[in-house]
């Protein structure tokens, strides 16, 4: 169904899903689901490798859903996002609905799965849907997995700053003189780009695909850089990856050799800089300019996740320049809400999530599992303490964002092996209980 919560518009869609049943034990052996999120369902089935490395050890078939005006599954075709009237079902709540009439559809079609206990499982906003899918359709769901879920990250639940402290410690860490000379590097962009001379210079030494024009394109570049330095923070893993982008192993150490020196003048210490970005870039060496307006891999839906940001997934975030490396910028509520009336016509509630899901008033619910890695920004915003005996903290110290959900890898260090095993063996005990209670 477009809308779960309304009898007036009976039109529907269709979801795409994937399924793997070649571990599967046909007489109700336990489904995993992932929970998709603001992307492509392959590339989230090709990056949870942790789910296939499970599956014949759990005797489980694994289901990868779509989640709703993303990838393939859209609600109105090419005219999902042309305005708010068909943007209006592009919420979390109508996603897990989704997702429960999708594992009720299953078990009804596929011959042995009626009674098969179900796990949810997903990652970053993938994860805050499985812990929301157990909390509201607990008769679904016997638990879920939720990796790198800031479920926190609303309201003022949790201090604003600390997502973007997250990120400087992993560039504090990773070599002297690192998180100080991105630092500097504001005031240095600042400075050039007061003439036409200096955006010149700018464009010519980032490669950038299309020219700084003015000031107000400097203030777009140094948003880029920012979310550059974010991102290879979320994907800071312990061997060579393509997640966002191909990187080396401990992307940071290697983008922090050519940061060394903050003192630098405003030119050298800018030519350092865009070394460091261009291995974000270009690591492949196939790049010949660089596009300000892609930071991330295509298979994310930019747009789907910019309107929710705009309705209910409003997360505050700031900064001081002096508990991490990044320009001072308050949190502020009435920009966020005009930019997104200007471009969707739509105010967001910053409150409805915490009404909805219940911010930190969790501990009725049950079996949930959060993870969350030590060098993960978004770990700011999860849950990295013990609730009750069913509501599980556990937390990765040398792991970025959800590395517990990807492949088993020899460069894996041994806290999300540890991680991984205990996961395996919460799951182990849902599947007895379930078996129990039939």
């Amino acid at each position: 169904m477009v809308d779960h919560f309304g009898f007036d518009e009976d039109l529907t869609f269709q979801q795409r899903y994937l399924i793997a049943d070649q571990y599967w034990r046909r007489d109700n052996g336990p489904i995993l689901f992932y929970t998709g999120n603001e992307g492509d369902i392959t590339w989230f089935c090709n990056n949870t490798g942790f789910m296939w490395d499970v599956a014949e050890e759990l005797n489980a078939m694994l289901v990868f859903a779509e989640h709703r005006y993303y990838g393939e599954s859209l609600p109105f075709g090419n005219e999902s996002f042309s305005d708010s009237k068909h943007l209006n079902y592009l919420t979390s709540e109508q996603a897990l609905a989704d997702f429960a009439v999708l594992i009720e559809y299953l078990k009804m079609t596929i011959a042995g799965a009626r009674y098969s206990p179900v796990i949810a499982v997903g990652g970053s906003y993938g994860g805050m849907l499985a812990a929301w899918f157990r909390m509201k359709y607990p008769h679904v769901v016997v638990g879920a997995l939720a990796a790198s879920a800031p479920i926190w990250q609303f309201g003022d639940l949790v201090p604003c700053g600390t997502y973007f402290s997250i990120v400087t410690n992993d560039f504090r860490k990773s070599g002297t003189g690192c998180a100080e000379s991105i630092r500097n590097s504001w005031n240095a962009i600042n400075n050039l780009s007061l003439t036409d001379a200096g955006l010149q210079w700018l464009s010519n030494t980032f490669l950038l695909c299309s020219p700084l024009r003015s000031p107000q394109d400097a203030v777009l570049m140094k948003n880029w850089l920012s979310e550059t330095w974010v991102n290879l923070a979320m994907v800071n893993y312990p061997y060579k990856a393509d997640f966002l982008q191909p990187l080396p192993a401990w992307p940071i150490q290697e983008a922090c050799k050519f940061l060394k020196d903050p003192s630098l003048p405003d030119k050298l210490l800018l030519q350092n800089v865009f070394q460091a970005v261009n291995l974000y870039y270009n690591y492949s060496g196939a790049v010949s300019c660089l596009d300000m307006s892609e930071t991330a891999t295509k298979n994310l839906g930019q747009m789907g996740w910019y309107y929710q940001a705009c309705t209910e997934m409003v997360m505050p975030m700031c900064t001081d320049g002096v508990n991490d490396m990044f320009e001072p910028q308050k949190w502020d509520f009435d920009v966020l809400s005009e930019e997104c009336y200007r471009l969707w016509r739509v105010r967001p509630r910053p409150s409805w999530i915490l009404s909805m899901y219940g911010g930190k008033n969790i501990s009725s619910h049950s079996n949930i599992i959060f993870s969350n890695g030590g060098l993960d920004p978004w770990s700011a915003g999860g849950v990295t303490q013990n609730i009750s005996d069913s509501l599980i903290a556990i937390v990765i110290p040398d792991g970025a964002h959800h590395l517990d959900l990807r492949s088993r890898n020899p460069l894996d260090p041994k806290s999300v092996q540890q991680a991984r095993a205990l996961e395996i063996c919460y799951m182990k005990q849902w599947i007895k209980q379930a078996r129990h209670s039939h």
